[in-house]
């Protein structure tokens, strides 16, 4: 569905990211809403504001764009509460692949590939030119970083952070809240949230 506007949530590098995908599918306004903006801030000549005005315009919806997975996950449960339409979005040209399921609120960058089969949950993200193969299941916000692989069958759970560049093997599964750190190799199944770092990841700290 392309929207003829959109509330985008945060104003930092994400926020910039969505905008982009945003004009790209032809959503023809944006409005920045952050509570930290300054007078006169702007991108791309939209304004950025400190306070959401609900209901939205008709034809509007509401988009998280932060890159913090809990306070997304804050920003999407306040919109549903709210009966707030929250859109998805998927750039032009990212690949979705037979049968993939993708909820609410989740954003698809630039390059992305979604194998057939794959389930993405709420509020997730997969980032520029990520790829995650067939039969995987994304958490609901979970990140999914620029250039990083999930190989197929992956069961990712929920507020999972996986770094720029990493690769997660076929078929494993990792625990909610976990942060896999930037081009590290997942080779085993992680069952604790922590930190996993290296080749082949090891975790630094729970």
């Amino acid at each position: 569905m392309i929207y003829d506007g959109l509330a985008i949530l945060g104003f930092g590098g994400h926020a910039r990211s969505v905008a982009d995908v945003a004009l790209e599918l032809g959503i023809r306004s944006l409005r920045f809403i952050d509570e930290n903006a300054r007078p006169g801030e702007h991108f791309a000549g939209f304004v950025v504001v400190k306070d959401l005005e609900y209901p939205l315009p008709s034809g509007w919806a509401a988009f998280p764009a932060l890159g913090d997975s809990v306070r997304r996950q804050h920003l999407v449960q306040f919109a549903l509460r709210n009966n707030i339409p929250l859109a998805t979005l998927i750039a032009k040209s990212a690949y979705i692949g037979r049968e993939a399921t993708v909820a609410k609120g989740v954003f698809i960058g630039n390059n992305v590939s979604v194998g057939p089969a794959t389930r993405l949950g709420i509020g997730c993200i997969i980032n520029t030119s990520a790829v995650v193969d067939h039969e995987s299941v994304i958490g609901e916000y979970t990140h999914v970083s620029v250039n990083a692989t999930v190989a197929g069958r992956c069961q990712i759970g929920n507020n999972v952070m996986i770094g720029a560049g990493a690769v997660i093997i076929d078929g494993i599964h990792i625990a909610d809240g976990v942060i896999v750190g930037a081009g590290a190799v997942v080779v085993h199944d992680i069952d604790e949230a922590g930190v996993y770092v290296g080749v082949p990841a090891k975790c630094l700290n729970r």
